[in-house]
């Protein structure tokens, strides 16, 4: 396994690497959910790129940008085991530099949900993949169901922008309690860790209602509320139940849907979703 930090290098590498080439994009701190990217790319590409970057412009300036947990040893060690052949590990000033001033914008798919949250967040998302999909130009690159929306945005990226670029996403790998593997999930302490059950909890009770025949949206939504609710340390910043294709909140009955919700305990913010129907 090689490790490079600049373009041209990546570059270089990448020209003599066999295809079809897959790109696992993270941002460290690897866990099983990534390691299970890196999985599903080399079961499907002859070469496996993966990237390590914290990207600062998908950051709000109240957010954890800086305690962003990090360990870069760790995960190169975990990459080489898994059968990486490339790992891009860029500086900021590589991806940004200080006069930087182009931005990719996805419209609409952007604006609820984590775009409503996070104002600015999709920008730095579609900008820093746009960039990934540039400097390393892969067959296929991989996502997790865990970000839901982002998925839904890169997906639409994709289209609009005519990358010859196959998006492929992965299942969310859950601890044996429900609980959605994150690298935020480390800021959890023992008490809220147990209070964060609460996020798949909720979601498995609409679910499981939706196959019991309650398929309005609204009784969906309140289900998850309701089970939310019950869990004294839990923060509520929104409960959804969408479109999976527009992520339009959904109203009356419906046969398919994005059952998405963004929760803080204590002071982490954990997100989780849940596709049901066809």
């Amino acid at each position: 396994m090689k490790t490079v930090q600049s373009i041209s290098n990546l570059r270089q590498i990448r020209k003599n690497l066999p295809p079809p080439i897959g790109l696992v994009p993270t941002m460290g701190y690897l866990h099983e959910g990534h390691l299970s990217l890196v999985e599903r790319a080399r079961q499907e590409c002859a070469s496996v790129i993966a990237s390590i970057f914290v990207n600062p412009t998908q950051f709000g300036p109240q957010e954890d940008l800086d305690a962003y947990p990090h360990d870069i040893p760790q995960d190169l060690a975990l990459l080489e085991k898994y059968g990486v052949n490339l790992v891009w590990v860029p500086e900021r000033e590589e991806m940004y530099t200080p006069d930087f001033q182009t931005w990719v914008n996805v419209e609409r798919l952007a604006q609820p949900l984590e775009g409503k949250m996070r104002p600015g967040h999709f920008r730095g998302v579609t900008t820093v993949v746009t960039k990934l999909f540039n400097a390393v130009s892969p067959d296929k690159a991989y996502f997790g169901q865990k970000d839901a929306q982002q998925v839904v945005v890169i997906r639409r990226m994709v289209k609009d922008l005519n990358f010859p670029i196959d998006v492929v996403v992965c299942p969310i790998i859950r601890e044996s309690d429900g609980l959605a593997r994150s690298s935020r999930n480390v800021y959890l302490n023992h008490e809220e860790r147990q209070a964060a059950q609460v996020l798949f909890r909720s979601l498995s009770a609409a679910k499981n209602a939706f196959h019991n025949g309650i398929i309005d949206a609204d009784q969906l939504r309140d289900i998850m509320i309701e089970t939310i609710m019950r869990e004294p340390l839990a923060d509520i910043q929104y409960v959804s139940c969408a479109n999976p294709d527009t992520l339009e909140e959904l109203m009356g009955s419906t046969s398919r849907a994005l059952l998405s919700l963004a929760v803080v305990i204590g002071k982490t913010r954990l997100i989780d979703n849940i596709l049901i129907g066809d």
